[in-house]
């Protein structure tokens, strides 16, 4: 299962509630398999059959298919000098 470091669960706690996301919300991660590619953004709840990843009231909704790909996986996220968040996946070993 996902994991997250400290400061991604900080960020992320940080994020919804600068944006006023609903407390059952959080951050969703989606796979675009055609892509090769994740996106991400805040949504006030997650979609069925999303895999849900709750640490300390940080919350992280999975696709399928995204639940798949991250499964061994932690993430981790920074914000820069300009208040851009980035956030990084590590293998975890």
């Amino acid at each position: 299962m996902l994991t997250m470091t400290d400061n991604a669960v900080l960020v992320i706690r940080d994020l919804a509630l600068q944006q006023d996301v609903a407390e059952d919300g959080g951050l969703r991660i989606a796979a675009d398999t055609d892509a090769g590619s994740l996106t991400i953004e805040l949504v006030p709840e997650p979609v069925r059959g999303d895999q849900v990843v709750d640490n300390q009231g940080a919350r992280i909704f999975l696709d399928p298919d995204a639940a798949e790909l991250l499964h061994e996986t932690s993430v981790d996220a920074v914000v820069d000098e300009e208040g851009i968040v980035q956030f990084g996946f590590t293998e975890k070993e």
